[in-house]
């Protein structure tokens, strides 16, 4: 098989391929997160589902290697990890493409901008400007947001069929980060479908009080969307229907300017 062809959510390798100790070792770096920067041995092996002793082991390799750091207590990620995530930000094409784009529409709009992908419940971000508006610590490439409650998460959930939205939903439990985060899933099903009819999706302080958004979806020359594209605002400088009259058209033409390109 080519290595082309080895891509894609839905590639499965065969079992003799597929090396469990690597799944492993990148568990243990995924249980650290903005919540728990430090963790014990024990508690990496809660968060990771592997016994003590294996937890152990991951942890002293990744030690040696440099990724994480041990204070004789604790351990701690080092900033070596992010040489992984600056491996797909400098070397993948997606990145590449989107950022001039995202570059010119922030500041044409003078608005914060940014582009992100879908990762089982999250978006990661890849890109993103401020135009110097910083209006969310979360507009930064790498970090991770909740699908469910984002407008990028929310175009990318209505690009997929509807028996994988009803899947993707059973699994999640959605907790209200606002007092206007939609958590009953009856009602994001609702929203999920709007944004599909309406070919993007606006979110009014669901994450972060203050925070309104307007995405759509960046869809290649097959209609694939690999990754969805917002304009973020303050609440208090602009009402939700100023934020669609006044950022919603630039969004499409750089949606329709980079099909040829994706």
């Amino acid at each position: 098989m080519s290595l082309t062809a080895m891509s894609g959510p839905e590639f499965q390798v065969q079992k003799r391929d597929f090396i469990a100790g690597l799944e492993k070792g990148l568990a243990v770096i995924e249980a650290f997160d903005q919540d728990q920067s430090r963790l014990s041995m024990t508690e990496v092996a809660q968060r990771t589902g592997l016994t003590r002793a294996a937890a152990r082991r991951y942890l002293l390799t990744l030690t040696q290697l440099g990724y994480v750091a041990y204070d004789g207590r604790m351990f701690s990620i080092t900033p070596k990890v992010l040489r992984l995530g600056q491996s797909y930000i400098h070397s993948a094409r997606l990145p590449r493409i989107v950022h001039p784009q995202l570059h010119k529409l922030a500041h044409a709009l003078q608005e914060a901008s940014s582009a992100g992908v879908l990762d089982h419940g999250d978006v990661i971000c890849i890109a993103a400007t401020t135009a110097g508006r910083v209006v969310s610590a979360t507009l930064q490439p790498g970090t991770r947001v909740p699908a469910y409650c984002t407008a990028n998460g929310r175009v990318l959930l209505a690009s997929l069929p509807q028996e994988k939205v009803d899947a993707w939903l059973d699994e999640q439990h959605l907790e209200p980060l606002t007092p206007h985060t939609i958590t009953h899933k009856d009602r994001l099903r609702i929203e999920i479908a709007r944004a599909r009819a309406q070919g993007y999706a606006a979110v009014d302080q669901e994450l972060e009080l203050g925070l309104r958004t307007l995405s759509v979806p960046l869809k290649n020359l097959r209609g694939d969307s690999v990754a969805a594209l917002n304009v973020s605002v303050h609440a208090a400088r602009m009402s939700m229907s100023e934020l669609q009259d006044r950022c919603l058209p630039a969004l499409l033409q750089v949606q329709s300017q980079v099909r040829n390109l994706l």
